[in-house]
């Protein structure tokens, strides 16, 4: 299996890829920007030398036939290397040149292309393996001096050795310049990884027994400490989980072991010596309460199993609150007056559900309001529809009220405010979480209040 480059290499690539286009970019407008300075300081100079020659013919007044021209042209021309210089009659017949060129007549007209079209405008020229910047201007006539043609060429051999030079500097430079800008977005690549690289070694440390890790957010970029965050936020779930699923082993195993200790106690007295019918039809009846419990509680867990995991598909019925209430009150009212508690009911509303799923868990609410409200006290269910169309129950009871610390707790599995309490009087201690994971499946909501004598669960269910 072929692996992809690293986020290192990448990084490093793609900062080599954008630092190459801009030096190049740079040293293109570089070197067009030096060569557009030579030009300029060649027609600066032949701009200049056309027009002392052209003010010596304008003074002197002098003509080919004297050798006056080119003394003149001579002393003018000192200390100019590099420079050629022709003066042609209006004829075209050639008043004056300079050893070293002759200039094609191609040049020397003022049709397009020729140098007299545009004099302001150098025209670069190749003769005999040399390159010439060349202009051309025409001197009018005088009274003193015919008009003529002066075309000046300036040899480029010493700009075209010093852009030479200046290339392979100038590219050298880049390439130097690539190369460590590679190498550098190499290392700020790696060095700015270093926060993924802490968050890999520490996942690489995770075990169950070691889930109390983080990573510094401060220490990390901007850039990155979302990532720190949500990883830590991840580190916080599973250790939650593992805490919760730790203390699920527990619980089950404590809430398996009675029932089943039970049952192996009945079972060696019913087999220590021999009984008659009764007395072993009694332990039957003894143990089959207990297996009822057995198989109640593995119900129960397999249906939050199931709701967890998605594994459990709502049906979806119109749910009429009030009479669902009223037939939970019907059924529960002799185990009230027993206990003395009393009942109410209040609103009325509607919700789409699974009519049997919820009647369940309304069913867990009330059950265990009533098994906690003492003689004389009341018990309250009321309904009302929200603003936004959300379906709330109430359901509350007077009597004790339980501890802050306890509340955030009440739906964990197997969870009771006070372990020491009978486990066989109680039940399995998952009513309440089935509660939850029935509003939950239902994509709902549901909180608990406990102040001022009244303990309060509200169940919300989504608009219909």
């Amino acid at each position: 299996m072929t692996r992809s480059p690293s986020l290192t290499v990448r990084l490093a690539l793609l900062f080599a890829a954008v630092s190459t286009t801009v030096l190049l970019a740079i040293g293109t407008v570089i070197g067009y920007l030096v060569e557009e300075h030579f030009e300029m300081l060649d027609m600066v100079e032949l701009t200049g030398k056309m027009t002392q020659i052209q003010h010596l013919l304008a003074k002197t007044g002098v003509s080919a036939k004297d050798g006056e021209l080119s003394r003149q042209l001579n002393d003018t021309l000192v200390g100019d290397h590099g420079l050629s210089v022709a003066v042609y009659g209006a004829d075209g017949a050639t008043l004056y040149a300079t050893a070293d060129i002759e200039f094609p007549a191609t040049l020397l007209h003022g049709g397009p292309g020729g140098l007299l079209s545009n004099p302001l405008r150098p025209a670069t020229w190749e003769n005999q393996g040399r390159v010439f910047r060349v202009v051309a201007a025409t001197v009018p006539a005088t009274a003193a001096t015919p008009a003529c043609t002066v075309a000046l060429a300036l040899d480029m051999a010493h700009h075209q050795e010093f852009m030479s030079a200046f290339r392979r500097m100038l590219w050298a430079a880049l390439a130097l310049g690539i190369v460590l800008s590679s190498l550098l977005g190499w290392l700020a690549a790696r060095r700015g990884l270093v926060p993924i690289r802490a968050i890999a070694d520490t996942a690489r440390g995770i075990s169950a027994e070691r889930l109390d890790a983080r990573l510094p957010v401060e220490r990390v970029p901007v850039e990155v400490q979302d990532l720190v965050l949500a990883f830590n936020a991840m580190l916080a779930r599973l250790e939650d989980s593992f805490k919760q699923l730790s203390d699920f082993s527990s619980d089950i195993a404590h809430e398996l072991r009675t029932p089943v200790s039970n049952l192996m106690t009945q079972t060696q007295v019913a087999v220590s010596k021999a009984r008659g019918a009764d007395e072993y039809r009694e332990i039957l009846y003894s143990n089959l309460e207990e297996y009822d419990r057995l198989a109640r509680m593995i119900a129960d867990m397999l249906f939050i199993a199931k709701t967890d995991n998605r594994l459990f598909a709502p049906r979806r019925e119109d749910i009429d609150f009030g009479t669902e209430i009223d037939q939970l009150i019907d059924f529960y009212q002799a185990l009230a007056d027993e206990q003395g508690v009393r009942l109410a009911r209040s609103g009325d509303g509607r919700a789409v559900g699974d009519a049997l799923m919820i009647r369940r868990a309304l069913s867990n609410l009330l059950s265990n309001a009533i098994r906690h409200t003492p003689c004389g006290g009341k018990v309250s269910i009321a309904v009302e529809t929200s603003s936004t169309g959300q379906t709330l129950v109430r359901v509350e009871n007077t009597g004790d009220i339980i501890a802050a610390e306890h509340l955030p707790r009440l739906f964990d599995r197997f969870y009771r405010i006070d372990p020491a309490r009978s486990r066989g009087s109680e039940g399995a201690g998952l009513g309440l979480a089935i509660v939850k994971a029935i509003v939950d499946v239902h994509g709902g909501s549901i909180s608990v209040t406990s102040a001022n004598g009244v303990t309060a669960f509200v169940m919300t269910l989504p608009a219909i």
